[in-house]
């Protein structure tokens, strides 16, 4: 019945207080209000019945049930509605460039790096609601897959759709990869830029040199966040083509040229980190996640309806029936 109803004057409603001290009082000087007459015998008024006598207390409690009323409007009772707007105030502009070279196969995650990894940076596409998104993938060279853009849906198709096809030239062209992201932000007018750069091997392809692609992100003001993927020693990967056009697999080590992907990151003003297993991949870009924050302003628009005017209403008529009842009926009573 009260559901969604508050008081503006709460205070007030310690004047019930008052209700069972008044009740307690009219019980113990109800007799004395009363006349009383001394006669001998009541044999001559057996046939009244006094029904009017008996409902006599009835004006009190109509008069007590105005004095509850009205300390329920003195208390203001109203229901609110609550609409929200949010505005961003700092967008920020995402590139993931993401390794698909034959070494993505590798399946020291599971059920490989680039499965793994496709699941993980969905999760995160989700949870970047204010954000725009885009896609470069590199192997021996590269290009862009989706440009940023604020349709979340068709980031996640094009990165549900990558895949190793020999499509591009196998290699890891790392200096590529950059460059191309630093190129698609570049010319963004959005307060912050990142590039999110994951790779599994060492820079053995391309014709731009990583350092020289970092030097671009940090002339752009883009913050770069490297990750290596592959877990410590040995992994088993693709290491050569069999007749029917699939891979053969076998134990190969796993190489991450580390020493380049922390300068990438620090002169960019990033960071660096090691993904060995599918936990640790989730758990970065979670990290990722928590340090790149989209400043959200939000206005909150509070509409109050008033409800103590039935209240007084209410109360006013009650009153009006207690006086017209002890002027008329209970005339005789009182």
């Amino acid at each position: 019945m009260f559901e969604g109803i508050y008081f503006a004057n709460p205070d007030y409603l310690w004047l019930f207080i008052s209700l069972p001290i008044l009740v307690g009082w009219y019980v113990m000087t109800r007799r004395k209000t009363q006349p009383v007459l001394k006669i001998s015998s009541l044999k001559g008024f057996q046939a009244n019945s006094g029904f009017l006598s008996r409902l006599q207390p009835l004006l009190f409690v109509m008069r007590m049930l105005s004095l509850a009323l009205v300390i329920l409007a003195l208390a203001r009772p109203q229901t609110m509605d609550v609409s929200t707007r949010t505005k961003t105030n700092k967008g920020i502009d995402i590139i993931m460039a993401i390794d698909i070279s034959s070494s993505m196969l590798a399946e020291d995650l599971k059920p490989n790096r680039l499965s793994a990894l496709k699941r993980v940076a969905a999760s995160f596409i989700d949870d970047r609601v204010s954000d725009r998104i885009g896609l470069v993938i590199y192997a021996g060279e590269s290009y862009t897959k989706t440009p940023i853009t604020s349709d979340r849906a068709i980031v996640k198709n094009a990165l549900g759709g990558i895949q190793f096809e020999g499509l591009i030239e196998d290699g890891t062209a790392i200096g590529m990869g950059l460059a191309t992201a630093v190129n698609r932000l570049k010319d963004s007018r959005a307060k912050s830029k990142v590039i999110i750069l994951l790779t599994d091997g060492v820079n053995n392809s391309g014709f731009i040199d990583p350092k020289i692609a970092s030097e671009l992100a940090v002339e752009y003001e883009i913050k770069t966040y490297t990750i290596g993927l592959g877990s410590n020693g040995t992994a088993r990967a693709p290491v050569g083509l069999l007749p029917n056009g699939k891979f053969q697999y076998g134990m190969t080590k796993v190489e991450i040229d580390e020493e380049l992907l922390q300068t990438i990151a620090k002169n960019t003003g990033g960071l660096y980190f090691r993904a060995t297993d599918n936990k640790k991949l989730e758990e970065i870009y979670d990290e990722i996640n928590k340090l790149e924050k989209t400043e959200i302003e939000e206005f909150k628009y509070y509409n109050y309806q008033e409800k103590f005017r039935p209240l007084i209403l209410l109360a006013l008529t009650l009153l009006f029936i207690e006086w017209l009842l002890r002027n008329t009926l209970f005339r005789s009573f009182i």
